[in-house]
């Protein structure tokens, strides 16, 4: 099972920590309360009107350039394809990415109990970035590390940045 989630790496790949990202609130702000990156172009305006969080493209390319795995981790429904090609534009590539219809097939399953909404651990994930508190306090409970992302800061690469090394360290990777 674990198998398809395409978990595993190759042998001869060394161990990534995996770091994900929520969208709504986190990536993706209102320009209204929070500094942003450019619009895209017309007509890729049309198409993708959300608007990334100032420094997200920065910050995902820091990341990958460290060392780590960067994911989404959203319950929105917007399509992988969708998220895939709006962060292509902005020159991301995500080396994940598990949506709303993802997490219900994947995790939820079957299952009577309704689980939470994001179980980071089911995709190795070590560190998630979200906006929700309820998201965030899971973490102690199921083995992986938060930081809640829920106002406008001009130091939150450099804050996610620090918290990314220091998991890291943590887990002596």
């Amino acid at each position: 099972m674990l198998e398809k989630l395409k978990i595993f790496k190759k042998k001869s790949e060394p161990f990534r920590m995996r770091v994900s990202f929520d969208l709504d609130e986190v990536l993706f702000v209102s320009q209204r309360t929070h500094k942003v990156e450019p619009a895209l172009p017309f007509p890729l305006n049309k198409i993708y009107i959300e608007r990334l969080r100032l420094g997200t493209p920065r910050l995902i390319n820091t990341l990958q350039k460290m060392g780590f795995d960067v994911w989404v981790y959203t319950s929105s429904f917007r399509t992988q394809k969708y998220i895939r090609h709006l962060f292509r534009f902005y020159g991301v590539k995500f080396n994940g990415i598990v949506n709303g219809q993802r997490h219900l097939k994947e995790v939820q399953g079957q299952r009577r109990e309704i689980l939470p909404q994001k179980v980071p651990p089911r995709y190795n994930i070590s560190l998630h970035i979200d906006d929700e508190t309820v998201i965030c306090s899971y973490g102690s409970q199921m083995g992986f590390e938060a930081y809640q992302l829920d106002a406008p800061d001009d130091d939150w690469v450099e804050k996610i940045i620090a918290r990314a090394e220091a998991v890291k360290k943590k887990k002596g990777l």
